[in-house]
Parts: structure tokens; C-alpha cells; sequence
């Protein structure tokens, strides 16, 4: 039996990840208006453990708003049917980069063919709630494509900044949605800012990526879903592509909030292995100068759209997961997310975005160091299709 009316959102304030101080969440909100610390979601745990329990998940709809009482807006979301996306075991690509256990959550058939889908459903639904009729972001792609889409459903006017190197599919996805697309000669970063100049005269909302607070909430999905697949048990690697963060920061969030509801069987969290792009890599540049925050990187170059981000907003954020995880970060060349994107595809039939082949390739090098042990449970995540990335042929010629 599938609950028609799941439980409602125990959303209590919002909490600034710097000064720690506390919103309230019945009004639209930036970063904290003291200190521009990124501002995150708190719940009435004790409250929602009564009724967001294993055994009532079994049966609740299939999709992310299953986990109702730790999503804001729940009572009425703007959905397409995002999240539950499978966990599938890679025996042929485990075999192959020598890891025995390796699992591939792919992102990718999500709505929208992205995970961008799930924070842009939570980001929408708390938009429409609010009473915003405007909205606008940067993007360097899938995000602006989801925003169009979840704006189209819920009736909202949606502008998009898009650097001029943005896939033409991306462009192609947003328009046929209705977005205003406007396409700019910088990087995400010169986008957003242009966002941010534009946004008091035009009455747009910021959707930026953490600029607001409920794009983080859909992401953290993920997490639940990933401890739920493993029967509450959490793996002991979890190797994502690292862009804006946004979803390796909902995940650490998702397992704390895990632990206090007692969903899970151990309290042993994934060591975190950020990836980025050796053209745009300022997360694995600050963890390996030991820095607590990131600085932007100069001129970022790279084929994968998702992690040309020269400037992560949450870069504090995203250091703190991967020490406390004793986790890694490093870079990976564009050839060699094109060697990864061709292994998942014929090896595991998935056409992956670069993003996704980036997590191959930085798996396959861990392991070649002994990083990874011979019993860990591994998971990349594909975070994209690679069905708009049409230069991929270009790409998978000049690798082999």
C-alpha cells in the first residue's frame, strides 16, 4: 500500500553554518544577513523519529518525498518523481579497476537526467510556498534545466545566466521549458554575480547553489537513500564529483540527521572522496594545503560543465566532510573521465556524464594505491547522463 498523504515536515528554523545562528523559515532567505554563512535546515528530530521509522518506509511512495518529516514544503511538493534512483553492484567495472564491491548509484534517470532534479524539486516547492513568483540562477547546465522544469510546473517565471562553453543540450532543455536563457561570456562564478547585480531591480529570488537553503535538503536525499538501499547500513567509500558540493554536503548532513532519528545500524559513516577536474580543482587544492576554506581558481578549464566551479560557496563545508570522514580529494584529467565514461558504458550500460566518468577514474587510482581496502563497499555516483555532453565522441577519440 502506497501512503497518499505522508506525514507532515517537521522544518523548525534555519541555522547559520557559521555564527550559528537561528532563522525562521517562514520567509525567503539568502545566506545569514551577519555573517553570509550558508544556511542550513533544522528539524524537530525527536518529533519526526516517531514517524520516519524503518518499518513505515516500506510502505511510503517511491520517490524522495518518502522521507517527509526531513523535507521542507512536504505537504504540498512540486514533484516529477525524483529520487529513488537505483543502487546497482558494478561486478564487470569492479573486476576490471580491482575493487570487489563496487556499486554505482546512478543519478542519471532521475527527471530532468540529473541529480539536480532533487534539490530543485525541495528549492521550487519552498519557492511556491513562500509566495515567490520569480526566480533566477547561474548554471553550468543541469541545474538550470531542472530549475526550468520544476518552475514550469509550479507556475514560476525562471531566468538562467549559462557561461557561452554550456552544452547546446542544456540550452536546448531549459528554452523548451520556458526559461529566459541567457547566455553569458564568463564562468558560473562571473554568472552568478551577474544574478546577484540584476536580481534587486528584476525581483528575481537567488537560486543559487547554497545561497538559498532548500536546494541542499532535496540533495541530501541521496544519503537516506543510500543507507536504505544498504538496508541502514552505510558503505565504507563514497566517491563523488564535486562542483558547487551541494550534494556531498546534503549527504554528511543526511547521516547526522540519520543517527539522531536512529535509522541506521552503526554510526560508522563513509570516508568521502571528493573529484574534481584537474583545470578547476580549488576543493582538492585546499585539502592538500590543509587551508579550511577554498579561493577561487583562476581560468578553470574543463569538458565536465558540472565541475567547472571556480569558486565552491560551501568549500569550508565540503573540507570539514572529508577530514572528519578521513576521506579524499583529488583531480582527475578530462581524458580520463572520458576512459571512465566509455568503461560504464560498456561495461555497465550506463551512458554517464564526464562528471561520472570522473568518479571511475578516481576510484580505479585509489585502488592502484591501496586507498581502497579489498572488503570496502565502494559508491561512485553518476550524477548526470551523458546524452548532452554531445562532444563526448571528440573526446572519447582523443583518449584512446
Amino acid at each position: 500500500m502506497i501512503t497518499t498523504k505522508p506525514p507532515r515536515s517537521a522544518l523548525e528554523w534555519l541555522e547559520c553554518s557559521r555564527c550559528r545562528r537561528a532563522l525562521r523559515p517562514d520567509e525567503a532567505r539568502g545566506l545569514c544577513d551577519k555573517c553570509e554563512g550558508v544556511l542550513l535546515a533544522r528539524y524537530r528530530l525527536d518529533e519526526a523519529g516517531r514517524t520516519l521509522t524503518r518499518e513505515s518506509l516500506r510502505e511510503r511512495r517511491n520517490d524522495q518525498w518518502r522521507y517527509a518529516e526531513v523535507l521542507p514544503g512536504s505537504e504540498a511538493p512540486v514533484t516529477l518523481g525524483e529520487g529513488m534512483t537505483p543502487l546497482r553492484e558494478a561486478e564487470f567495472l569492479g573486476r576490471s579497476i580491482g575493487i570487489s564491491r563496487l556499486f554505482v548509484k546512478d543519478e542519471s534517470l532521475n527527471p530532468t537526467g540529473s541529480f539536480k532534479a532533487r534539490g530543485m524539486s525541495t528549492a521550487i516547492t519552498m519557492c511556491r510556498k513562500l509566495g515567490l513568483r520569480r526566480v533566477a540562477l547561474p548554471s553550468a547546465g543541469n541545474a538550470g534545466g531542472a530549475a526550468a522544469a520544476y518552475g514550469a510546473l509550479a507556475g514560476l517565471s525562471v531566468d538562467l545566466y549559462l557561461p557561452k562553453e554550456t552544452p547546446q543540450p542544456f540550452l536546448l532543455e531549459a528554452r523548451a521549458h520556458g526559461a529566459t536563457v541567457h547566455v553569458h561570456p564568463g564562468d558560473i562564478s562571473d554568472c552568478g554575480k551577474m544574478v546577484r547585480d540584476r536580481a534587486p531591480a528584476e525581483g528575481w529570488f537567488d537560486l543559487s547553489t547554497l545561497r538559498e537553503p532548500y536546494r541542499l535538503e532535496g540533495k541530501k536525499t541521496m544519503g537516506y537513500e543510500l543507507a536504505e538501499q544498504f538496508d541502514w547500513e552505510l558503505p565504507e567509500v563514497v566517491v563523488y564529483p564535486t562542483g558547487g558540493g551541494t550534494g556531498l554536503i546534503g549527504m554528511w548532513k543526511a547521516f547526522e540527521e540519520m543517527e539522531q532519528l536512529g535509522l541506521l545500524r552503526s554510526p560508522r559513516r563513509p570516508r568521502m572522496i571528493v573529484v574534481q577536474a584537474s583545470g578547476c580543482a580549488p576543493v582538492v587544492r585546499a585539502f592538500e594545503e590543509g587551508a579550511r576554506a577554498t579561493v577561487r581558481w583562476p581560468d578553470p578549464v574543463t569538458y565536465a560543465a558540472g565541475l567547472r566551479v571556480p569558486h565552491a560557496i560551501g568549500g569550508d563545508l565540503i573540507l570539514n566532510a572529508v577530514r572528519e570522514s578521513r576521506g579524499e580529494a583529488l583531480a582527475v584529467t578530462d581524458d580520463e573521465m572520458a576512459d571512465g565514461q566509455s568503461w560504464l558504458a560498456r561495461g555497465e550500460g550506463i551512458f554517464a556524464a564526464p562528471e561520472g566518468g570522473a568518479t571511475v577514474a578516481a576510484a580505479r587510482r585509489l585502488a592502484e594505491q591501496g586507498k581502497i581496502g579489498p572488503d570496502d563497499r565502494v559508491v561512485l555516483f553518476i550524477t548526470g547522463t551523458g546524452l548532452k555532453y554531445p562532444a563526448f565522441e571528440r573526446m572519447r577519440r582523443r583518449s584512446v
